[in-house]
């Protein structure tokens, strides 16, 4: 490879003596570049400044090949500088030519403490026996002069230098090496096409947020794409961390609630603030918002017109109001149509009193939201078909939160085999927890006395 004192030469050839101001600036700047650039990519960038002729360009590279070639065969281990031509002449030991220097001068590269080997002293020794041609002394004469020509000024203008304009001309072989991103589409259905440029959709997908999701939601992904993961979407995270919120439930988390990542981040200390005044001791939060990722979406005082409204309504006192909204967070969240309508529908319509009320909700707090079909087709069969009086329901309520296919199947099995017994006074007692809690092979096993082959032939049946 080309040395960069001979590159920095051939540019200076190139350019000319009478080169103007921004030539010599940018023959600076491949000066300052050149320690890991090439002579090859030093010549394409005086190619862009000059736009030289290709017979101009051959007979100067013909040139710059030989003032290589004895470049490199009379370099010198050490930097000089010379500050005249020819000195007087004198007589080598070898009888060459006289040559010589007016005010030579040399720096060593060498460090002065380290002591050079004897092999170091020969080869030196035998350099300064073959003593360098005038074209050498020349070559290194110009570059030397051509780095005084510089001025502090120069220097500092490199950074100074405006970007190549896009409209420049390029060879066709430039621009085949040219690899273009595909751009980006001004509006699209799906995330997918922003992902590879996105870092914060790139660190969403990390957390676990399922993005298929979010871009169902209007609006979902174009204010994703607005958003800096450093700046608006970490302090939430670690907000989040803090209170107790797991790393591997980030992602169903904001998956479920990326509105959340828009919020004020003292806003949403004031929520958790407000809970912790309610005696929600850290662990109850945490579980009640990984549960009802809403929750902290909502201002305080709405929270506190909920939290009155369970207790008044259902007429618990503040622990056991405290205890069910934990069990079932989204009565603070979800609408409370459904609670206001299955409350009248226990009382009115299948017969049962506030404290019986109170007892089923306190046990299986989903029945305050469960369907109303559900529940008036779940109580007509298990109070008229199976004779189970209200008192023992109100025991086992969570019948109303179990399917009802596997509460007639399971019935009817029993009432085939003669077993069908749900009175607690009589013997061969079967409770309602039983009967639909447990699984098909526990049930037949231990309650129905039969195999599970039997069970599935029997449901062939029906």
């Amino acid at each position: 490879m080309v040395t960069t004192e001979c590159a920095v030469f051939f540019l200076s050839e190139v350019a000319g003596p009478t080169r103007r101001r921004g030539e010599r600036i940018f023959l600076a700047k491949a000066t300052y570049q050149a320690g890991r650039k090439d002579a090859s990519v030093i010549w394409k960038m005086a190619m862009s400044i000059q736009q030289i002729p290709k017979w101009f360009y051959s007979m100067k590279m013909t040139n710059f090949i030989t003032i290589t070639q004895i470049r490199n065969q009379f370099m010198w281990p050490r930097k000089t500088t010379l500050h005249g031509l020819l000195a007087p002449p004198w007589q080598s030991s070898d009888s060459f030519s006289h040559w010589g220097f007016k005010n030579y001068r040399t720096s060593s590269l060498w460090n002065s403490s380290q002591a050079p080997s004897s092999s170091k002293h020969e080869n030196i020794s035998a350099k300064d026996t073959h003593p360098p041609s005038l074209t050498e002394l020349q070559l290194k004469t110009e570059v030397t002069n051509f780095d005084l020509q510089l001025s502090l000024e120069e220097l500092q203008e490199l950074d100074d230098l405006p970007p190549i304009s896009p409209l420049q001309q390029i060879s066709e072989e430039d621009a085949i090496q040219i690899i273009a991103e595909p751009p980006l589409p001004p509006a699209s259905f799906t995330l997918k096409d922003y992902v590879d440029r996105s870092e914060t959709l790139q660190k969403l997908v990390l957390l676990g947020v399922n993005l298929s999701k979010l871009e169902k939601r209007p609006g979902a992904g174009t204010l994703l794409l607005r958003l800096d993961f450093e700046n608006d979407i970490q302090k939430i995270l670690l907000f989040l961390k803090d209170i107790g919120v797991e790393d591997k439930q980030l992602g169903a988390f904001l998956t479920k609630n990326y509105i959340i990542l828009t919020e004020d981040l003292e806003n949403l200390r004031t929520r958790v603030a407000y809970l912790e005044s309610k005696k929600f001791s850290k662990t109850d939060i945490s579980r009640m918002i990984v549960n009802a990722p809403y929750l902290l979406s909502f201002p305080v005082d709405r929270l506190d017109n909920r939290l009155g409204f369970i207790q008044k309504e259902l007429g618990l006192n503040v622990q056991k109001t405290r205890d069910l909204v934990i069990r079932l967070p989204r009565l603070l969240t979800g609408s409370l149509e459904p609670v206001k309508e299955n409350m009248k529908v226990y009382q009115l319509q299948l017969g049962f009193k506030h404290n019986e009320i109170q007892h089923m909700v306190t046990r299986i707090p989903k029945i305050l939201t469960a369907s109303k079909r559900k529940l008036t087709d779940t109580f007509d069969y298990v109070h008229n078909v199976m004779n189970i009086p209200h008192h023992i329901i109100v025991k086992f309520p969570q019948v109303f939160n179990s399917k009802l296919l596997k509460i007639k199947e399971r019935h009817l099995f029993l009432t085939f085999l003669g077993k069908a017994q749900y009175d607690p006074q009589k013997p061969n007692y079967i409770s309602l927890d039983r009967l639909v809690s447990i699984p098909d092979e526990v049930f037949c096993k231990e309650v129905a006395k039969a195999s599970l082959q039997d069970f599935e032939t029997f449901l062939k049946t029906l």
